[in-house]
C-alpha cells in the first residue's frame, strides 16, 4: 500500500470527536503498529491531527492554521506554542 494511502486510511479511522489510541488505529486498519505509527508521524508533520502520549486526535482548521503559521513564520510572531500552550516570547535584551 502506498504512504498516501495509508495515510488516508489511517486518518479517516481516528474519530472526529475525541480520541483515539494507536491500537485503536491498528485494529481497525489491520496494519503493524510500526506502519501505524509511521503514518501517524506524517500525518502530525502534515497538521493535521496531534498526538498525545498514547492518543490521536484530529486538528481543527483553526488549529491546523495556527500551527502552519507559527511554523512558517517563527521568528516574526511574538508568541510560541510549546504543547498546547500559548505563551508570549521573552524580549532578549
Amino acid at each position: 500500500m502506498r504512504e498516501e494511502d495509508l495515510d488516508w486510511a489511517v486518518y479517516h479511522r481516528i474519530p472526529e470527536t475525541g480520541d483515539s489510541t494507536v491500537e485503536d488505529l491498528v485494529a481497525a486498519t489491520g496494519c503493524e503498529p510500526g506502519v501505524v505509527t509511521a503514518s501517524l508521524e506524517r500525518l502530525e508533520r502534515y497538521l493535521l491531527i496531534r498526538r498525545s502520549g498514547d492518543t490521536v486526535r484530529h486538528l481543527s482548521i483553526q488549529e491546523s492554521l495556527i500551527e502552519c503559521q507559527c511554523r512558517h513564520t517563527r521568528d516574526d510572531l511574538p508568541f510560541v506554542i510549546e504543547n498546547g500552550v500559548i505563551r508570549a516570547k521573552r524580549s532578549e535584551e
